[in-house]
């Protein structure tokens, strides 16, 4: 099992900042992929961002088109912390955004096995 705990969400102008942080406890951390996801509200839940572990490494980050330039996801192998840093950030990114993880390699159109409980991002404009 995994425990994914995030913290970071708030309030945010239109053009600021935001960092996620996701941390991860009850399996090796760094033989997970992980990834973010969001849902606004009315709206499907969409992807965001993917670190996948490959062998002994992090793969090349994947973003989605609408985040991509502006976000950036890393992890932090020292304490089992995946971040989500977020620039320039815009009305439309206000949403619940959650952490995932899974053993495998994951795609945008995966349905990891772990989730966090989510944590609310709200840009005004």
């Amino acid at each position: 099992q995994v425990q994914l705990v995030e913290s970071g969400g708030g309030l945010v102008q239109a053009g600021g900042s935001l960092r996620l942080s996701c941390g991860a406890s009850g399996r090796t951390f760094n033989r997970l992929s992980l990834a973010w996801f969001r849902q606004a509200p009315g709206k499907e839940r969409e992807f965001v961002a993917i670190s996948n572990w490959i062998g002994v490494i992090s793969g090349i980050p994947e973003y989605a088109d609408s985040v991509k330039g502006r976000f950036t996801i890393s992890r932090d192998r020292a304490d089992d912390t995946v971040y989500l840093q977020m620039n320039s950030l815009k009305p439309e990114d206000t949403a619940v955004y959650f952490c995932a993880a899974g053993p495998t390699t994951l795609r945008p159109d995966s349905e990891p096995p772990y989730w966090g409980q989510g944590t609310q991002v709200t840009v005004s404009s």
